[in-house]
């Protein structure tokens, strides 16, 4: 069953330029009409849902404020750019969502001038973002550069190199982190929103930058007080410490869903004619706006076609037990027998199995967050000391990972078991998600074993 959407004033936006033609007050109905449509055709798809919803102002903000696709829009992962896909042009072919000569997933170069910079796996957008300024600046251009990374993506170190790197080069560049977990969010509302205004408007840059000039007159201890004590003053009304000692001028955090806070700030970064990064802190919820998504543990992240009244998934059709949980069953087995087994994963506990590994043994699973490089190295010094570690990584992702397989655990002759879930070919994630490449690279590597088993009988 499928509830018919009514959008009169979404159906006359063809891209992002008539979406700037309209009265800054009607952007509300927008973002209200884009996220029914967004509800209406991932019903008849399946695909990424919690993670657009959570995004839906803040994509209408953008695209309203900055000038797309001249200036640059890049999506960290990019499982939450449908709403992004709707307003750029791609609406009628949302139907062709994760299908064979329809839409990606994903964001993809080939698909539209509107993004910029392919993406699928995760903490690249930062490291893209400051390619893209550095370039631009070479020449001669003025265009700004807005790099959008979710929380979840800066648990991976590749986000904390890039963010290093730009705060060292100065350059021009605007990241929004979308703290959608509102895991390192300090307290949002009226007072933050108010300062984040403030903090971020041209006058205060400039009287910012005027006072560290003047600064440059004094001895370098009582210049030093003095940058201690603002960094300080600043941190203690709004956090943000962190980026700063990165280099990154820190604005937040700010409602992700309160338009009426998010146009203003945009606006200020925007104008500023200070130079040097810029981090947005915005704070948002997965599946905003859809009730069965925010009343459900994952947020409905990733979804089967689903009936959009009552949220009910389309059950599949029975099937034979899956690699995947017939691995999890196994392992469980090799546990039980053997306390020296350690199941170790990097964000994925449910697509690997482990999630029903760690209800058994809680404390023999880890899981290490989206740092595939780290989790190798980890089950290598885990195995150093008679440990029987399982890295359970996606093929896709242990591609991030290589450097650790070859040196950590290959060159070391270390026993650790990769069980690699999602190997060959995937569907609809698209070439981004392709299981094709693991048996070359890690055919080539001494001292590795590389098995696959025909059936689930022969993996247990």
């Amino acid at each position: 069953m499928r509830n018919d959407t009514k959008t009169p004033l979404l159906d006359t936006l063809r891209d992002p330029a008539d979406l700037r033609r309209l009265h800054e007050g009607q952007l509300h109905q927008v973002a209200d009409e884009l996220r029914l449509d967004m509800i209406d055709k991932v019903s008849q798809t399946g695909g990424h849902l919690g993670a657009g919803l959570g995004v839906v102002e803040l994509t209408t903000a953008i695209h309203y404020v900055f000038e797309t696709p001249d200036d640059k829009l890049i999506w960290d992962v990019s499982h939450q750019c449908y709403p992004h896909k709707i307003l750029t042009g791609r609406r009628e072919k949302m139907t062709t969502l994760r299908q064979g000569e329809g839409l990606s997933g994903f964001t993809s170069r080939a698909e539209s001038i509107y993004d910029p910079f392919g993406a699928a796996h995760s903490s690249t957008s930062i490291s893209a973002g400051l390619g893209y300024a550095v370039a631009r600046d070479r020449q001669g251009r003025d265009n700004h550069v807005v790099s959008v990374i979710g929380d979840g993506a800066m648990s991976a170190g590749m986000a904390y190199e890039a963010m290093n790197n730009a705060g060292a080069m100065n350059s021009r560049l605007i990241v929004i982190l979308n703290d959608n977990d509102m895991s390192i969010a300090p307290p949002v509302g009226a007072m933050s929103a108010y300062l984040s205004r403030i903090l971020s408007s041209r006058s205060y840059r400039s009287v910012r930058g005027a006072m560290r000039d003047l600064s440059h007159q004094f001895p370098r201890p009582v210049r030093e007080a003095a940058r201690r004590a603002e960094e300080y003053t600043r941190g203690l009304f709004t956090g943000g410490t962190l980026f700063e000692e990165m280099g990154f001028y820190y604005v937040g955090p700010i409602d992700g869903h309160n338009l009426d806070h998010l146009l203003p700030v945009l606006r200020n970064v925007r104008d500023t004619e200070s130079g040097g990064p810029i981090l947005i802190h915005c704070v948002t919820q997965k599946g905003k706006g859809y009730e069965p998504a925010e009343g459900a543990a994952d947020k409905y992240h990733g979804v089967a076609k689903f009936d959009v009244v009552t949220g009910k998934q389309a059950k599949p059709t029975p099937q034979a037990p899956s690699y995947t949980g017939t691995f999890a069953q196994a392992l469980i087995q090799e546990a039980e027998a053997d306390a020296r087994v350690m199941a170790v994963t990097a964000a994925m506990p449910g697509g690997t199995g482990l999630d029903k590994f760690a209800q058994k043994f809680p404390d023999r699973m880890f899981d290490v967050g989206i740092a595939e490089q780290h989790a190798v190295t980890f089950c290598a010094g885990l195995a150093c000391e008679g440990m029987k570690p399982f890295a359970a990584i996606y093929s896709t992702f242990l591609q991030r990972a290589y450097d650790q397989v070859v040196h950590d655990v290959a060159i070391q002759n270390l026993p650790v078991r990769f069980a690699i879930d999602r190997a060959g070919m995937v569907g609809a994630d698209g070439v981004t998600h392709q299981g094709s490449y693991d048996v070359t690279y890690l055919g080539t590597l001494p001292n590795f074993t590389l098995m696959a088993a025909g059936d689930e009988a022969e993996l247990m």
